[in-house]
């Protein structure tokens, strides 16, 4: 089950910043998929410690990988993750999960591991059907905009640093 998830997900990109909404319904389904059959709650690999929502998926870039790690920028997730916590070590963590702005961070502090996969639950299942609703009209465009701004700037910078240096 784990290895045909990451499979789907990697297979939709090299870089799945770029926004598609169909390819980010579809890792947003592969997820659900993953925490509705309990992916979180038995995953061997973790046993020492709990396990991690979006760290310790197949979706994560950086699943069960413990060298040549991938950096968080090219992750599908990063599209949702607000602006100031894009630099932050793990950016998935500071998600907006609902109009609260409860995030994973704020969950692992002060909730349990069934609230934080209810909310989790929850947001995949808005964010899907809104990528699944009709065009421009759809809430989850915000966030195509946002991940196509976000690219564009890194490539920006990266060009003015090269520039600076020649």
């Amino acid at each position: 089950m784990c290895r045909s998830v990451r499979h789907n997900a990697l297979e939709l990109g090299e870089r799945p910043v770029k926004c598609d909404r169909q390819k980010l319904a579809s890792v947003l389904k592969s997820e659900l998929t993953f925490l509705e059959s309990g992916g979180y709650r038995y995953e061997p690999a973790s046993r020492w410690r709990a396990t991690l929502i979006f760290e310790d998926s197949p979706i994560c870039l950086n699943y069960h990988l413990s060298s040549d790690r991938r950096p968080c920028d090219e992750c599908v997730l990063m599209q949702f993750v607000p602006g100031e916590y894009r630099l932050k070590k793990v950016p998935c963590r500071y998600v907006p999960l609902n109009s609260q702005g409860e995030t994973l961070d704020s969950l692992y502090r002060s909730g349990t591991q069934e609230e934080v996969e209810t909310a989790v639950t929850a947001w995949l299942k808005g964010m899907i059907r809104d990528l699944e609703s009709a065009g421009d009209r759809s809430p989850a465009r915000k966030f195509c905009a946002a991940a196509e701004t976000f690219d564009a700037s890194k490539k920006l910078a990266a060009a003015n640093l090269r520039g600076g240096q020649g």
